[in-house]
């Protein structure tokens, strides 16, 4: 449809990920007159989307999952298993499941997205009563970031690590080639109900975030001790984003960010889009009741457990591998509450504070706390050379 001849509707989402379509999705089931704007609707979405099966809305059908994991992994100084069922979500079954029939979906790049308008190159507008951002995030700079390097493995190949059913959800094994005065990483592999694993080596609160090429190194180390050869064939994927948007301050004349570029995107893991899909609802009923979708979505608990998961990503972004581990480890001895509201709950502030507070106390030796708060080694990786970087060379 040409953007010229575009009507005033009640909501303008611009930009269609996951957040976007199921943006425009949800309102139109709540009988709002919806346009949606991309330069490429219909691109497949390339990332691969994960989270636990608990923060999903119940609204979304099981469709929408390619695989489910029982009890993910995760190798600290041990190996544990956390009783907390983990999903891969199915790219054309969760656009499947959000369909956008009645809606305008218009095929343009938007030039200056604002309260009540949307303006294209041509000089063509969209008018509408809230016109919601999801259009991802801004460049990343030397803000603190998530970088990955992801490569599928097929099932068979994979098995000595990862099998159906199975995934390690966070591996600070020792087996990247990394040294102890490099920056950390993790691996991160799960089956992805395709036939296909994929094994992502993974930082995380890095200013500038880790090349690529240093994350692809230590992931052929990884798989080379378990031996795993790759054929050269296998497909890739690369991530690369800031950690640190903020939330959106209320009562400002603006459009709406929501998603990732509304501050939604998890500091301390980088996951961003079942808690969107969470939070949906919430915007789309605030603004049938005339209320701010802002301060519904960002009311003061959520803000605070913004502020102190922003605390621990700059705790994360400047310590060792071993302090990850040993950090890590603490953790996840910590109760189930407590783990919830550090990589899940939006709001819980109160059992937040309480498993931060224990992550410190029981990390050891006693001086790496001062690195957990700031105190000491604040700028540890700032400048760090990566060319430099006496990472050993990968093996086939």
């Amino acid at each position: 449809m040409s953007v010229s001849a575009l009507r005033e509707v009640d909501v303008c989402v611009v930009g269609l990920g996951p957040t976007g379509w199921a943006l425009a999705h949800r309102a139109l089931r709540a009988g709002l007159s919806v346009t949606a704007i991309d330069p490429r609707p219909d691109r497949p979405w390339p990332p691969t989307y994960s989270c636990w099966v608990d923060e999903l809305p119940d609204w979304l059908p099981p469709s929408a999952i390619a695989t489910t994991i029982p009890a993910p992994t995760v190798w600290t100084k041990t190996e544990r298993r956390i009783d907390r069922p983990y999903c891969v979500l199915s790219k054309p079954g969760l656009r499947k499941a959000l369909p956008l029939d009645d809606a305008t979906v218009v095929t343009g790049r938007a030039t200056r997205v604002v309260a009540h308008r949307v303006e294209f190159a041509d000089g063509a507008m969209q008018a509408a009563a809230a016109v919601f951002d999801t259009r991802g995030l801004p460049s990343l700079g030397r803000r603190r970031a998530a970088s990955a390097h992801g490569i599928f493995v097929d099932a068979e190949t994979a098995a000595p690590m990862v099998v159906d059913g199975e995934g390690l959800l966070l591996d600070w094994r020792p087996e990247n080639g990394a040294g102890p005065d490099e920056p950390p990483s993790f691996l991160y592999a799960v089956p992805l109900g395709d036939g296909t694993v994929v094994f992502e080596e993974t930082s995380l609160g890095l200013r500038g975030g880790m090349p690529q090429h240093v994350l692809r190194k230590r992931i052929l180390n990884r798989l080379a001790a378990h031996g795993i050869r790759l054929t050269g064939t296998e497909s890739s994927e690369a991530a690369h984003y800031p950690l640190d948007q903020r939330p959106p301050r209320k009562g400002e004349a603006r459009a709406i960010p929501f998603g990732s570029r509304g501050g939604m995107m998890h500091p301390c893991t980088g996951y961003s889009v079942a808690n969107s899909l969470t939070l949906v609802d919430t915007a789309i009923t605030a603004l049938r009741q005339g209320r701010d979708p802002i301060a519904e979505l960002w009311p003061l608990r959520a803000r605070l457990v913004y502020w102190m998961r922003m605390r621990a990503l700059h705790g994360l972004g400047r310590l060792t591998t071993e302090q990850c581990t040993t950090m890590f480890d603490a953790f996840f001895s910590a109760s189930p509450r407590g783990q919830r509201a550090l990589l899940s709950r939006h709001d819980d502030y109160a059992a937040l504070g309480t498993v931060l507070f224990d992550m410190v106390a029981h990390t050891w030796p006693f001086h790496w706390r001062y690195d957990l708060v700031g105190w000491t080694n604040r700028n540890r990786w700032l400048d760090y050379d990566f060319a430099q970087a006496p990472v050993s060379a990968a093996r086939r």
